[in-house]
């Protein structure tokens, strides 16, 4: 065996071991979901105001990611600097708030500084640690406990094992809390309305469709020149065909030009009526533009007319609208 292959297998044993370790870590933490777990919980249920999450060194980054999940599904909280905190900060901190405490030790000093203002406050403390008979864990009115047998570091010194466990544990608050509040995909979707599932979610047909100039029409009984002009001047590849009363009738698309092209050898005396689909697909302005993506795949389309509840044509919708605005 060269080096070179000796050096690769100890690099992934390392990664295995490392694995398997906090696999063990996060394994073990089901026995202790108990009666802490539930009474977190119920602090948090009736929180007139938001969950403060703090911690000190590698307990506050894996603090700043669980605030960031509660506040994404449904509770509203925010990460405080423990250092900042006892300089000012602590002001951020309300009577009507939970304060969620990160310590593995649960005796880290930056964090017990602040138990006496917390107690003043009035303020309920649910502390995280590995250590439930330490200061932070004895004056929580919550302890969750997060402790591992051994960190995955072989020196057993840097935190892994444990902010493995604890992340994994604020994952567990969070997720009852949101079965708890029966947070849905679309109460998500508001807080993510940057991302893909948020405009899955919250865009609707009518914030993308082509309306007023923008929409094509011709009268039923036009010369099917004209519905071919109508075509061409507003790029959309179909345009609708409307009754006397304005009411959707069929749609003339490009794909129904080479059916015409097909069957007819002279275009001359035809009557838009005469080689339209009718009633033709249609769509609500309401309907959520995922739908709407849907519908085109489903019926092997690129265009939709878009009519309300009356069947009067006030929008259309192209392919190129949704993959333009990242639904697809």
């Amino acid at each position: 065996m060269t080096d070179a292959t000796s050096s690769s297998s100890q690099l992934r044993a390392s990664a295995i071991r490392t694995l398997t370790l906090e696999q063990q870590a996060i394994g073990a933490l089901i026995e202790h979901i108990d009666e802490g777990f539930e009474r977190a919980c119920e602090l948090i249920l009736a929180c007139s105001g938001r969950v403060v999450v703090t911690g000190m060194g590698k307990s506050g980054h894996i603090g700043g990611k669980i605030a960031a999940t509660l506040a994404s599904t449904g509770t509203p909280a925010f990460f405080v600097h423990p250092g900042e905190a006892s300089h000012g900060d602590l002001g951020m901190i309300t009577p009507g708030d939970v304060v969620l405490a990160l310590s593995h030790s649960g005796e880290t000093a930056e964090v017990t500084a602040l138990l006496p203002l917390l107690k003043r406050l009035g303020t309920p403390l649910i502390s995280m640690t590995g250590r439930p008979a330490s200061t932070l864990g004895r004056h929580a009115d919550a302890h969750l406990y997060a402790g591992v047998e051994r960190e995955a570091c072989p020196l057993d010194l840097a935190p892994t094992s444990s902010t493995t466990a604890a992340l994994a544990l604020g994952d567990a608050l969070a997720v009852a809390l949101l079965e708890s509040r029966g947070f849905t995909a679309e109460d998500f979707a508001l807080s993510h309305p940057g991302g893909s599932l948020g405009k899955r979610l919250l865009l609707r047909v009518s914030d993308l469709m082509h309306q007023g100039d923008r929409l094509p029409r011709v009268a039923s009984g036009s010369p099917l020149r004209d519905a071919l002009l109508e075509i061409t001047r507003q790029g959309l590849g179909f345009t609708c065909v409307v009754d006397p009363d304005d009411r959707l009738v069929g749609v003339y698309t490009d794909g129904d030009l080479r059916r015409t092209l097909d069957q007819h050898a002279d275009l001359s005396g035809l009557k838009v009526d005469d080689v339209m689909t009718a009633p033709g697909k249609r769509i609500s302005p309401d309907t959520l533009a995922a739908e709407a993506v849907r519908i085109m795949e489903d019926n092997r389309i690129t265009a939709l007319a878009v009519v309300d509840d009356e069947g009067h044509p006030v929008g259309a919708l192209h392919m190129h609208d949704l993959l333009a605005s990242g639904v697809i």
